[in-house]
C-alpha cells in the first residue's frame, strides 16, 4: 500500500509539471505570435500587392506541366528582369528596347506556384497551399541576383522562420533552382496539411482531447484522451518535415478508471499488470495511412470494443 501511495504521489506531481508545461508552452505560443504578427503582416500585404501588380502588368498567363517546367525556363526568366532592368538603367536605351518587348511578359502558373518578374532584376514565386480541396495559406519567396551570370539568393519572404529555407537556399539554389522551388512548395503544403489537421480535430473534438502539444512545425504532435474509462495517449513523428502522414507512431492506453477503484479496495492482485500501458496497434495503423481527424474519428469508434478486448481477461 505504500508504494501505491509513493504511485499516486507521482502521478500527481506529472500532472502539476504538465499543467506547467502546458502554460509555458501557451505563453511561448502568444510571444511569438506578438513579436512576429506585424513585421510580417507588413511584408506579407508589400509583396502580395506588389505580386498583384506585377501579375495585372504581365500579357498572358502560361500553364507548365511535367517536362515544360525546368531550369531553362529560370534562365530565360532572369535574362528577362535583367534585360529589363538595364533597359531602365540605361534610360530607354534603343538597342535594349528592341531586345526587350512588354509583350514578352509572362506569368507562369505551375501547380501551386505562380512565378513572375517583379521590378529590379527580381523573381518571385506566390505559394497557393491548399488543405480539403480549397486553397488556403499564400506564402512568397523573391529571388534576386546581381547580375545574370550571379547566383540566385533568397531576398525576401513571407515563409515562417522555423521552416528551414535558408538550408534549401545554401543546398539547391545555386545549383538546381527549380528542385529549391519546388522542395518550398512541398514544405509549405505538408507544413500546412499538418497544422491544419490539428486544428480540425481540437475544433471537432476538442472536449474529449486533453493536454495537446506540438512543435512550431507541426512535425511532433502529442495528445491524451479519457475514453472507455482509459487514458489514452497519442504520440506522433513525421520523418522530415516534407511528410503530411507520420512515420513514427505510438499509441498508448492505461485503464485509469479501473486502476482508481482498486487503489480503494483490498483486493489489489491484478494492480501490477494493470499499471502497465499497453499500445492499441489498431489505432496505430490507423494513424498511419489516415489523416489525423479521419483516424481519430475510426479510433474513437472502435476504442470501446477494442479495450474490452485487451483487458477483458484481467
Amino acid at each position: 500500500m505504500g508504494e501505491m501511495i509513493v504511485s499516486l504521489d507521482e502521478d500527481s506531481r506529472l500532472d502539476t509539471t504538465r499543467a506547467r508545461f502546458s502554460s509555458l508552452l501557451k505563453r511561448h505560443q502568444e510571444l511569438t505570435d506578438r513579436l512576429t504578427r506585424d513585421s510580417d503582416r507588413m511584408i506579407f500585404d508589400r509583396l502580395n500587392k506588389e505580386f498583384e501588380a506585377a501579375r495585372t502588368s504581365q500579357m498572358q498567363e502560361v500553364f507548365l506541366d511535367g517536362e515544360d517546367w525546368n531550369d531553362g525556363l529560370l534562365a530565360t526568366l532572369r535574362e528577362r528582369v535583367h534585360m529589363e532592368a538595364d533597359r531602365k538603367a540605361d534610360n530607354g536605351n534603343v538597342s535594349y528596347a528592341l531586345v526587350y518587348h512588354p509583350e514578352e511578359r509572362v506569368t507562369y502558373r505551375v501547380g501551386n506556384k505562380v512565378i513572375c518578374c517583379l521590378e529590379g532584376a527580381r523573381i518571385g514565386i506566390q505559394y497557393e497551399t491548399s488543405f480539403a480541396g480549397e486553397t488556403y495559406e499564400v506564402y512568397h519567396c523573391v529571388l534576386e541576383s546581381k547580375s545574370f551570370l550571379e547566383k540566385m539568393t533568397v531576398l525576401e519572404h513571407t515563409i515562417p522562420f522555423f521552416l528551414p529555407l535558408r538550408d534549401l537556399e545554401n543546398d539547391l539554389l545555386s545549383s538546381n533552382a527549380k528542385k529549391f522551388i519546388d522542395n518550398v512548395g512541398h514544405l509549405l503544403q505538408a507544413y500546412v496539411d499538418r497544422k491544419e489537421q490539428v486544428r480540425l480535430i481540437k475544433e471537432l473534438y476538442g472536449n474529449q482531447i486533453r493536454e495537446l502539444y506540438h512543435s512550431l512545425p507541426h512535425h511532433m504532435i502529442e495528445f491524451s484522451m479519457d475514453d472507455c474509462d482509459c487514458k489514452v495517449m497519442v504520440s506522433l513523428r513525421y520523418g522530415d518535415l516534407l511528410c503530411e502522414l507520420p512515420t513514427k507512431v505510438r499509441v498508448l492506453v492505461w485503464p485509469m478508471h479501473q486502476l482508481k477503484k482498486q487503489c480503494t479496495s483490498p483486493g489489489l492482485g491484478k494492480l501490477g499488470s494493470q499499471a502497465i500501458p499497453v499500445r492499441l496497434s489498431f489505432a496505430e495503423d490507423a494513424l498511419r495511412i489516415q489523416s489525423l481527424p479521419e483516424a481519430y474519428a475510426e479510433i474513437m469508434i472502435n476504442m470501446p470494443q477494442e479495450i474490452e478486448q485487451l483487458f477483458s481477461a484481467e
